[in-house]
């Protein structure tokens, strides 16, 4: 097990050992906040992989590597951006599609409906 130096290098060759073989695959993230190291480790059994920083400036980079990594646990692909249609007939109203152009949001009422119990007193 030998520490890889390069940030690019690691996360490139992480992401790869779990596209390889994603139901082996298993993530370890350790801190030290004694030494202020933190070290990440990526395994399926046969390849270990390993990370180690004593800079904050990774951490940034540390969540990037765990949202990809995240995406691809999750078999989804990031859903497209919505873009709206242009209307088919510009004297067309929204009224009467049935359709209205901001979404309506539930109203919430006021938290806090209960009230606190008062403490029995003590004969």
């Amino acid at each position: 097990m030998v520490y890889i130096s390069s940030w690019q290098e690691f996360q490139e060759a992480a992401e790869a050992l779990y596209e390889k073989s994603p139901n082996k695959t298993r993530y370890c993230v350790k801190w030290r906040g004694s030494e202020k190291k933190l070290v990440l480790k990526i395994t399926d059994d046969t390849t270990c992989l390993k990370f180690k920083t004593y800079y904050s400036i990774f951490l940034n980079r540390f969540e990037a590597l765990n949202l990809s990594l995240m995406q691809k646990m999750q078999n989804r692909k990031p859903p497209p951006p919505q873009t709206l249609a242009p209307f088919a007939d510009k004297g067309e109203s929204s009224a009467a599609r049935g359709t209205s152009p901001v979404p309506v949001t539930p109203v919430s009422t006021p938290g806090g409906g209960t009230k606190k119990k008062k403490p029995k007193k003590k004969k």
